[in-house]
């Protein structure tokens, strides 16, 4: 049986150095792979809307770690919305838009869709007074889950990115 997991986790910082009162950018990316993304189609999007399951909704947890000890929890969610739709440019009677980022998106392909909905790029400001002295291993825990619809069950994902090395001057 084919599952769902996390894949292709990057962490990158803005700075290998850092003072004390200045802010750490962090890069993280991963994507949601496996099962959820082969079932995501437009013909289970149709099967789903005819009977009234018209929202897909993907939380996404991450904990920001140093040494291993949580310093700080980002909660975000991504949604995908079915509609009926007579947009030309489709060839189908169902689509769906996807918010990322309390942003509506209308993406004129399913891969595009997929790309959307479970593709994460997200970058996290952190303070650097929550670093120690000297070197810091720096590393996110990931979290996403989603409820049941007509074409997937109550899931929840989780995976570890590397982890980066700041100093703190």
């Amino acid at each position: 049986m084919q599952k769902s997991f996390i894949s292709d986790t990057k962490l990158s910082t803005s700075h290998d150095n850092i003072r004390s009162n200045e802010i750490l950018t962090l890069s993280l990316g991963f994507n949601l792979d496996g099962l959820i993304r082969e079932i995501f189609s437009q013909k289970n999007w149709e099967r789903a809307y005819d009977k009234h399951d018209n929202g897909f909704r993907l939380t996404v947890l991450l904990e920001v770690r140093i040494g291993g000890k949580a310093v700080d929890k980002i909660k975000f969610v991504r949604k995908a919305v079915l509609f009926w739709t007579r947009n030309p440019k489709l060839s189908f009677r169902v689509w769906i838009s996807i918010i990322k980022d309390e942003i509506p998106f209308y993406p004129l392909t399913i891969e595009e869709a997929k790309s959307l909905l479970f593709d994460v790029n997200k970058t996290i400001e952190l303070d650097s007074n929550k670093l120690g002295m000297g070197e810091n291993q720096i590393q996110i825990f990931i979290k996403v889950n989603w409820g049941k619809h007509l074409y997937t069950e109550p899931t929840e994902v989780q995976a570890e990115t590397k982890s980066v090395t700041v100093n703190k001057l």
